[in-house]
């Protein structure tokens, strides 16, 4: 499995699992990211943060630290 910061622009991956404790997990989850949603990459800034993604209809910008706790398939 790769970490969605390893995605490259263009690509649907599927959230296989959430990383990070307390706050950070519970900040992912609100914002709509769950284990088993399709999440597609738009773009990825010229220096790599942020990473702006398409998630359940609406686009979503994260930073790289963020990208690093969500694994993907």
């Amino acid at each position: 499995m790769k970490t969605l910061k390893e995605v490259q622009c263009g690509e649907t991956v599927t959230v296989a699992k959430l990383g990070g404790e307390g706050a950070l997990k519970r900040r992912i989850m609100d914002m709509g990211i769950t284990k088993g949603t399709p999440v597609y990459v738009r773009k990825v800034a010229p220096l790599g943060d942020p990473v702006e993604i398409t998630i359940r209809g609406y686009e979503l910008s994260i930073r790289r630290n963020e990208a690093e706790n969500i694994l993907v398939e």
